[in-house]
Formats: structure tokens, sequence, C-alpha cells
């Protein structure tokens, strides 16, 4: 009889998922549905304000949302690697620049136009602010493609099919709760810019 070298174990289902986006996209929407789920704590933007090891300093059982997290991929990957699972949230590029478009002097994108592409507005003047958005939005998702693709526990969502996904990222974490409150929190608008889609 031919011996067989036993197969690898199959590997743990991690305890923190870490929800990677471009912002405008749903994220806060999600994270309130995810507070829903029995035995997870789930948040918004919670570290933002720290620095070092604190930053990523995620408990156990924790989903985080935070699209601020595309710039700190190098760090994920040194310092929690395949410790969590990730969830790549999109949403059509187009509709996502549309709406930074419509916040351009506040937050990231306000950032991004100012110091990343280092004075546009001054040095580029009649470069279109829609054209800025679409930057920022192309580069932060090759961004997060790029760190995706050496991870071991991967799932895409989107938020044109929120609800079927949300159903499958459950499935996916093993989660279960009040799925009806959270199917709730998907069809509520929230931290929406007139005109636009949750975000």
């Amino acid at each position: 009889m031919t011996e067989h070298s036993p197969l690898p174990p199959a590997p743990a289902r991690p305890d923190r998922v870490i929800v990677l986006c471009t912002g405008r996209c749903g994220s806060t929407t999600l994270a309130r549905a995810c507070a829903h789920l029995d035995g997870w704590t789930a948040a918004h933007e919670s570290r933002t304000h720290l620095t070092g090891p604190a930053r990523l300093d995620y408990p156990a059982r924790h989903i985080e949302v935070d699209n601020r997290l595309s710039w700190y991929l190098g760090r994920l990957a040194r310092d929690i690697g395949d410790d969590a699972a990730y969830v790549h949230l999109t949403r059509d590029p187009e509709a996502v620049a549309q709406s930074f478009a419509r916040r351009a002097n506040q937050g990231i994108l306000r950032a991004y136009r100012q110091d990343i592409l280092t004075h546009t507005r001054w040095r580029q003047p009649k470069s279109p602010l829609i054209e800025q958005c679409r930057d920022h939005v192309d580069t932060v998702t090759a961004n997060i493609e790029a760190f995706l693709a050496t991870r071991r526990h991967v799932m895409r969502m989107r938020l044109e099919n929120i609800s079927a996904d949300f159903d499958r990222f459950c499935d996916w974490i093993g989660a279960t709760g009040d799925l009806g409150a959270a199917r709730a929190e998907l069809a509520h608008r929230h931290n929406a810019t007139q005109g636009d889609h949750p975000a």
C-alpha cells in the first residue's frame, strides 16, 4: 500500500474581519448592519485617531470598516497578515468619484487633492475636479487589489448587491444574529450625500 502524506489542516477562520474600501461605497451602512451580528463587535473608522501599534490593534471577534486602511496596507501585511479575513467593499467607480466630487473640500479627498497630488489646483488649474476624484478612486482600488492578491481569506462585496452579499458574508464568517435588523440597516441611507446612495 502506498503511503500518502496527510493533508494539511484547513486554515482556521480568522476572528477579525477588516473591510477595505475607497469610501463613499456603503461603508457606514455595512458597519451598522454588522453591529446586529451576535458575538461580534463592529465599528466604522474606530481607530483612525491612533498611531503606532494601537492603530491596528483590533480585538478578537471584531469587524472593522475603514477606508483609510488603504494607506496602511504595508503595516496590515506586516502586523496582521493572514490572522484577519479581508473584505473588499466596492461600488461602481464612477458613482464613487461623483460622490467624492460632491464632498471634494472635506475629508480624505481634500487631503488627496491638496497634498497627495501636491496642490494640483494651483500647479495644474485646468485639471477637472472629477478627474482628481477618479484618480483617487483608481489609486485606492489598485492598492487594495494588490494587497488582497497575497491574502488567504478574501471576500468581495458590492454596494449594488449588498443584501445578497451580506448574506454570503454572514455565512463566510459563520455569523448569526438579528438579520432582520441588519437588513433594515442595509436598506437605510447612512451618511449619504444629497443625490447619492448610502455611504
